[in-house]
């Protein structure tokens, strides 16, 4: 197949020549003639078709002009018949060498200047560091016609850095061998350090025998992760020779070092290589330039800085004598691999990186590849405070090597693999982008370019064909975006800080160590304890990879709880269940503070540990940083009908609903344990969860009916919350309070609508009392008029008329805190209008109605008072306890709300407020009801929490007590503190009840 030469400018904007028409007069330059066989008639492969296939097009056609330029002298006569041998056919010598060219114009220039070396580019193939040290040594020791041994040296280094780039620039996906690059880079600058040591030690004569010296390097070159143009970063370390004396061995050294900077980092005619950095040596800048292992290993000992251990982790030997170097490798892999426990290190490490970040110049910020946000040293620091953290017990973490050891992260389960996928392949960008912006001019920069035809040859360089300045920048863009985002992650985990203060052994969790750690930490069962730990560590599966990351923390967080053995075994349950889902550990591994609050809530709260077991996909909740704020009451029916509209048989319907309230139980539960919720914002957010149940199972009864019969209910429905529900003080474990209430329909038979209506309830009772992995709600419908013998639902008239003729006075005090709930809302409105006469009385309550209410209050006292209990203790029947407080604050609403409008609340603390501000109660006694109504309902709260059931009064069981203790926030062994606490608290709120409720306050 044939095709005619580019003879139109648009011919070679096709090909992507940025200049077409200089690029048509440099293609017909007689210096390239040689290289085209038929002027008017070539291969496909033709000249401007190879130059299209390169980064820049227009800088690889001039270049490749200056080149044969170049070897016109009759000296350069064999260079050049080799040379256009090698380019005037397609192939790899041709795509090599116009690859380089269009990548560099340092490295083309540097051709034009010593064109005998195109054949490195043409041939270039990898080499080994050996070979790279014995090319370099060569050269320096039998430098050609009258070279200089460091002009030698820059020589031969930019001939061998010729040949990487060329392996580099011709590959079509150059990140997938940037690690070869990088290696191969710092491979180069290792033998040039030997190389110039070689230099420096014959310039040193034979002193230099005296001391045995060897040079660490440090950052990228330790890491054999290095830029086309990076400062070389080293530490020297020195030894005297036998029987020399160490100062003046010690003088030899730094002779040598010195030496060794200057040969590599001054510029000459031949060029330069690099600065050498021995800046993060001891002391820094400000320290001896050569110590001895001995002085090295006793300043780490003693005054060496976080981020000087964490410098040390890439450390290895690279020049001069080798032995030395690992020696001194190995002195301060100790320290390395111990810096994590030291004091607040990992709080240290987070500091140095915002401070790297906070110095970068604000004109810079937005384009840096390496110090900004979303940098490579946000995937460098992130990938190092991991090994660090993680490889004091895992020494398959150890290298030096950032993709080497963000991959053992993942195999360890350290990272997720997803995470560190995403991690690797952003990093291989970022560094790919730096390594084409410096090698484009050789100068080192970590800067994005501005300019279009910088930023067209770069995306070019990665691929890019159409709009590359866009693509380039945006894929940039999306790259340092998930950087930034799996930094902050897991950079900022908490569960490193904690990791970090752990000890070594505990870090390593043997059952030796664990078995001790757990008597110590206070387990009651050290050996079952260490049952479920093997069953949740052993094995080489990455389930049990990350639990061995988890446990050894997690430990303390459950021995900080009153019951870490029940904490313990609730998490092996949990984890039985949901071990195999992939989401579930890697959550607590990952996201904020998950792992610890489950820990926190497993040994604290049996009531939360058991939602869980029942509905462990809860657990997401704690990832979530809005995950523990209570849902609106729309919003949790909404899911709840959701959840029922998703199934066929009303009772499937309600038990999917009542899985929704279980997990906001649980919600809840963990946002009360952790101290999120006031106790009001409970009271309401567990109402509004029991009302949003009822409301839909009721919808799910009457769709029955509908579905059943074939026409609507014969009556509009209504469920009146009373007690705690209607009142907004639902406390976890209360029952529901309700009053049944239907309005028959136009037309519709009385009986029929009552038989109805009385089957609809009937139904609701039983759906919402179904057998299940979820708490029952309990129906009480016990203070519907006439009580248990009355019908359990009746008709709005039917309640009229029986408030108007039959109505007592209790029911009138019941009424004070009732409250639609459920069920039609219009309905709702004219039941309130109907009752609220009844429990705002006009004119308040006369002697006798008030008597009765003390009577009927000292008989419940009395008769409903469980046998046996203190009565100086009992939460709710106690003196001074809940019932007394309620009874204080709704007859002073019985008497007193006609007048006072702030009365009409359903509101227990709201009409002592209410009270108070209407003079009818004085601030000491509303404080001591308060305080007292308060302390009662958080205990009953926390009592449930705690042991799973009911606590009806203060625990005669200091355990127990304690449980309740911590969960309200008290230091451990504040059991007794707490009980002494409430009998104090309740003492004078009975004084203030006997005087309110049976004194003239009323």
């Amino acid at each position: 197949m044939t095709s005619r030469m580019p003879s139109v400018p648009g011919d070679l904007t096709r090909l992507g020549f940025a200049d077409s028409r200089r690029a048509l007069d440099l293609l017909a330059d007689p210096v390239l003639a040689p290289l085209v066989h038929d002027r008017e008639r070539v291969e496909a492969e033709g000249l401007a078709v190879s130059l299209s296939r390169v980064a820049d097009p227009d800088q690889a056609l001039l270049a490749l002009v200056r080149l044969m330029e170049s070897v016109r002298a009759p000296a350069h006569d064999p260079v050049r018949a080799e040379l256009v041998t090698a380019l005037s056919q397609p192939g790899r010598s041709r795509d090599r060498l116009f690859a380089v060219l269009g990548a560099s114009t340092a490295l083309g220039d540097h051709l034009v200047a010593r064109p005998e070396h195109w054949s490195a580019v043409t041939n270039a193939f990898p080499l080994e560091v050996e070979e790279r040290i014995d090319l370099l040594v060569g050269a320096v020791t039998s430098p050609a016609g009258g070279t200089s041994p460091e002009d030698a040296l820059r020589i031969e280094y930019r001939r061998q850095l010729l040949g990487i780039a060329a392996l580099d620039v011709s590959r079509p996906e150059p990140q997938a061998r940037l690690p070869e690059t990088a290696a191969a880079l710092a491979d180069l600058a290792e033998a040039a350090l030997e190389a110039g040591l070689t230099i420096a030690r014959s310039a040193v004569g034979d002193e230099a025998d005296t001391c045995r010296f060897a040079v660490i390097g440090m950052g990228k070159t330790g890491g054999r992760e290095l830029n086309y143009i990076s400062d070389v970063d080293v530490i020297f370390v020195a030894e005297p020779a036998e029987g020399v004396e160490e100062d003046a061995a010690l003088a030899v050294a730094t002779d040598l070092a010195t030496r060794l900077i200057r040969i590599c980092s001054t510029q000459t005619a031949a060029g330069a290589l690099w600065q050498v950095d021995p800046a993060l040596r001891p002391e820094g800048k400000n320290g001896p330039l050569v110590r001895t292992l001995e002085s090295h290993v006793s300043y780490y000992e003693r005054w060496a800085k976080t981020w000087e251990f964490q410098a040390l982790l890439k450390a290895r030997p690279v020049a001069g004598d080798r032995a030395l170097g690992r020696a001194y490798v190995e002195a301060v892999a100790p320290f390395v691999w111990s810096a994590a426990s030291r004091e607040n290190f990992v709080e240290d490490v987070q500091t140095m990186r915002r401070r790297v970040e906070e110095n970068v110049p604000a004109g810079e910020a937005d384009r840096q590849i390496k110090l900004g946000p979303g940098g490579l040293r946000d995937v460098e620091f992130s990938v190092q405070l991991l090994q660090l953290v993680h490889g004091r017990a895992d020494r398959s973490l150890r290298s030096g090597t950032t993709l080497t050891a963000l991959s053992a992260l993942s195999q360890g389960g350290y990272v997720g693999r997803e995470d560190a996928h995403t991690l690797e392949t952003a990093y291989r960008l970022l560094r790919t982008l730096e390594h084409r912006i410096q090698l484009h001019r050789m100068r080192r920069t970590h800067l994005m370019p501005t300019a279009p035809a910088d930023l067209r040859r770069l995306g070019r360089a990665l691929g890019h064909q159409r709009d590359p300045e866009d693509s380039v920048v945006a894929q940039w863009r999306t790259a340092a975006r998930e950087v930034r985002r799996l930094h902050q992650r897991i950079f900022y985990r908490p569960l490193l800080s904690a990791v970090a203060r752990l000890g070594p052994d505990e870090v390593r969790l043997t059952p030796e160590a664990a078995r001790e750690r757990l008597a110590a930490l206070g387990f009651r069962d050290p050996k079952g304890a260490l049952r479920h730990l093997e069953a949740l560590s052993d094995g080489v599966s990455r389930r049990a990879a990350i639990q061995r990351q988890l446990l050894p923390v997690m430990l303390g967080w459950f021995a900080d709880e009153a019951d870490p053995d029940a904490g313990l075994l609730a998490f092996r349950r949990i984890s039985d269940e949901l071990g195999t889902t992939p989401w579930f550990l890697r959550l607590l591994r990952d996201e904020g503070s998950a792992a610890e609050r489950l820990a926190h809530t497993l040994g604290r709260s049996r009531y939360a540990a058991e939602l869980l077991e029942q509905g462990p996909e809860s657990v997401q909740f704690l990832g979530d940083t809005n995950g523990l704020r209570p849902r609106s009451r729309d919003d949790v029916q909404g899911r709840m009908r959701a959840a029922a509209r998703r199934k066929d048989a009303p009772e499937q319907a309600v038990l999917a609903a009542r899985a929704v309230r279980r997990s906001e139980l649980f919600r809840l539960a963990v946002a009360s344990l952790l101290g999120h919720l006031t106790l009001d914002d409970l009271g309401r957010a567990l109402a509004d969860v029991n009302g949003a149940l009822i409301d839909v199972t009721l919808d799910v009864v009457l769709e029955g009916v509908e579905a059943q019969s074939g026409e609507p209910p014969l009556s509009r429905h209504l469920v009146v919350g009373m007690g705690r529900l209607g009142g907004g003080e639902a406390a976890f474990g209360s029952d529901a309070d309700v009053l049944f209430v239907h309005d028959p329909r136009d037309g519709v038979d009385g009986r029929a609508a009552q038989e109805q209506a009385l089957e609809v309830v009937k139904e609701l009772i039983r759906l919402l009392g179904l057998a299940a992995p979820d708490p029952r709600l309990e129906v009480d419908a016990g203070l519907r008029p006439e009580g248990k013998n009355g019908p359990l639902t009746r008709s709005l008239e039917s309640y009229r008329a029986y408030y108007e003729r039959w109505s007592l006075v209790w029911e009138s005090q019941a009424l004070l805190r009732a409250a639609p709930v459920a069920g039609d809302r219009d309905l709702g409105s004219d039941f309130l209008e109907l009752i609220d006469p009844l429990r705002w009385p006009e004119g308040g309550l006369d002697a006798g109605q008030i008597r009765e209410i003390r009577t009927l209050k000292a008989r419940m006292e009395s008769e409903r008072l469980p046998r046996g209990a203190d009565r100086k203790a009992h939460f709710k029947l106690g003196h001074g306890g809940l019932s007394d407080v309620e009874w204080c604050a709704q007859i002073l609403q019985l008497q007193h709300a006609h007048a006072h409008e702030g009365l009409r609340t359903t509101s227990t603390l709201g009409a002592l407020a209410a009270a108070e501000a209407a003079g009818l109660l004085d601030a000491e006694d509303a404080t001591a009801l308060a305080e007292s109504w308060r302390l009662a309902s958080q205990m009953r709260n926390a009592g449930l929490l705690s042991r799973g059931r009911p606590v009806d009064s203060v625990p005669s069981d200091l355990r127990d007590a304690d449980g309740m203790a911590r969960i309200m926030g008290l230091p451990p062994r504040s059991g007794q503190e707490l009980a002494n606490r409430y009998r104090r608290v309740a003492r004078r709120a009975r004084h203030a009840a006997e005087k309110v409720f049976y004194g003239d306050a009323t």
